[in-house]
Parts: structure tokens; C-alpha cells; sequence
């Protein structure tokens, strides 16, 4: 049994991802903001833990994520106003890597997007622009911090029905499905070959575990 902790407890990814986990027998805290969404992650099968992770700093965000062996960043400030969205998708998400690198929690697995690079090419005059540059900067920091990583690169979500499987590193966005997505994280997070590498991927052919394997 794996105790992880998934940041953004009550998004449509995460509430997709805490039914696979606990159904595997896996311990899942799911951080929320809303006291009101608890019942919804409980139904998920994770205990929730309400906590604001924009007002915490690496101290207290050390003493939330002790004690498990996962973290999963899977909040966001849902775009709109820049300065939250580098509030959240940019310095909270840094403070919990740091958080998890103090307290001893090795595996953090990012949920990024498909065009997330310091070269991301987004205008600046683009509305998209801050959310691309906080996902970026945060991507980089988790892969320089010594942590065992594994950055998550969906393309286009959809809340279409999962399919099981994927298409990693194709040459082009397209869509995917948020279980799908909700599947490879559960795949990664139980296939250490994931450890180090950054994962892009579309709706597919290929079977997610095997999609997600180190060849």
C-alpha cells in the first residue's frame, strides 16, 4: 500500500484518479480548499484534508505532505487572474516540491500540459500566456530538485468516456480524455521506469501501462 497525497484533491482529474488508487488498496489524501467538497473526495475513496496551499509555506506544506510516500500536483488556479495563477500553478506547486524534499517524500508526479517548455512559444499578449510561463517554471524547478519526478504532459482534456489507452510523445496535440489521464497517473505512479521523464501524450492505441513503460 503507497500513501499519496494529491494537491487539487477536487478537480475532475483528481477525482478520477483517487477511485483507481484507493482501489488498489492505495492511502489517498486529497488537499482541498473547500470544506464543502469533502464529502465528494470521501465518496472517491480519499480522506480529505483542507488546507489553503496558497497560504502555506514550505514549513507548514512539509508537515502536510509528511508521512506519505507520493505527491501529485493536480491543482490550479483555473486561469482568469494572472496573479493567481502564479500564486498557485507557480509558488505553491515549488513550495510542495521543496516541502516534499525536506520531508523525505521522494516521488512527485506533476500534472502538466501538453506544451509546457521554457520555449513554449505562447505570446505574451496571449491570455494563455501566464499559466503557460507559471507550468513551465514550476516543471523545471521539480526537474532540478532531486526529487524522482515525473512530469505529466496531457494534451486537449475532454470529459469524454476513458479508453484505456494512449499515444506518449506523438508530434502534435489532439485530445484526451481526463479518466485516461486519471489512469496514467496511477500507471506512473506504480512504475518506477517512469522516474526522470517528462511523458506527453494524446488519446491512443497503446495500453497506458504499457504506454507509459520505459522501452
Amino acid at each position: 500500500m503507497a500513501r499519496i497525497i494529491i494537491f487539487g484533491g477536487h478537480g475532475k482529474i483528481a477525482l478520477l484518479t483517487e477511485p483507481l488508487l484507493a482501489g488498489r488498496g492505495d492511502a489517498v489524501t486529497a488537499v482541498i480548499r473547500n470544506p464543502d467538497q469533502a464529502d465528494d473526495v470521501r465518496a472517491a475513496g480519499a480522506e480529505p484534508l483542507v488546507v489553503d496551499v496558497e497560504q502555506l509555506d514550505v514549513d507548514q506544506l512539509t508537515e502536510v505532505v509528511a508521512g506519505h510516500d507520493a505527491v501529485v500536483w493536480s491543482a490550479g488556479a483555473g486561469g482568469g487572474d494572472a496573479r493567481r495563477t502564479l500564486a498557485v500553478d507557480r509558488d505553491a506547486a515549488i513550495r510542495t516540491m521543496d516541502a516534499a524534499a525536506r520531508a523525505g517524500v521522494q516521488r512527485y508526479v506533476m500534472v502538466s500540459y501538453f506544451g509546457a517548455s521554457r520555449d513554449h512559444g505562447v505570446d505574451p499578449e496571449n491570455s494563455f500566456y501566464t499559466y503557460a510561463e507559471a507550468k513551465s517554471q514550476a516543471d523545471e524547478h521539480l526537474r532540478e530538485s532531486g526529487l524522482a519526478w515525473t512530469v505529466l504532459g496531457p494534451s486537449g482534456l475532454t470529459l469524454d468516456p476513458g479508453t484505456g489507452a494512449i499515444d506518449v510523445d506523438p508530434a502534435e496535440a489532439s485530445t484526451v480524455a481526463r479518466a485516461d489521464v486519471a489512469a496514467t497517473i496511477a500507471a506512473v505512479l506504480a512504475d518506477e521506469s517512469t522516474v526522470h521523464r517528462s511523458i506527453r501524450f494524446n488519446s491512443g492505441e497503446t495500453p497506458i501501462a504499457e504506454a507509459v513503460r520505459a522501452q
